[in-house]
């Protein structure tokens, strides 16, 4: 087990979220699943915590009610080569869910992403201020970030 690992508080839905994730990411899996016993009866045998894995990250899923909604506070970080990756991920975490501004997304269950192509973070640190600038401009024009007019931007096309 990590030292630390990031607990997903879920309204009851853990399960489907975690099958959610591990449908999307091919690097993922359940790693194992804890039930309620009899301490809470009008539980018993449903679901408490799953542990899983996506891309070598451990997870905590738990079943716990309505209490502690998500917040954007928190967010997951997904580091993409590609606008092929990009797409992927985005398309398939904001169904059911919300776009957000500047590659951030919620999911269904209330989960906050960043869908972030690294040449992304590669521009942005550019040592010519003008070119991340031109850059970050055109970022906080998106929702999905589209690779090809970060590019343009950084050349300045």
């Amino acid at each position: 087990m990590n030292k630390i690992t990031p607990c997903l508080w879920f309204n009851f839905n853990a399960e489907e979220a975690v099958n959610h994730y591990t449908s999307i990411f091919s690097n993922s899996k359940i790693l194992d699943v804890s039930r309620y016993g009899d301490a809470v009866p009008e539980l018993n045998g449903k679901v408490l915590t799953m542990r899983f894995e996506i891309e070598g990250q451990t997870f905590i899923a738990l079943n716990a009610g309505p209490q502690f909604p998500f917040t954007e506070a928190i967010s997951l970080f997904v580091d993409c080569e590609t606008q092929e990756e990009v797409d992927h991920y985005w398309d398939r975490l904001v169904e059911g869910g919300a776009p957000g501004r500047c590659a951030w997304l919620k999911d269904k269950f209330g989960v906050s992403w960043q869908i972030v192509p690294r040449s992304l973070v590669s521009m942005l640190q550019d040592d010519d201020v003008e070119r991340s600038a031109r850059v970050m401009k055109a970022m906080m024009e998106m929702s999905k970030i589209e690779v090809a007019k970060l590019e343009a931007a950084y050349h300045n096309k």
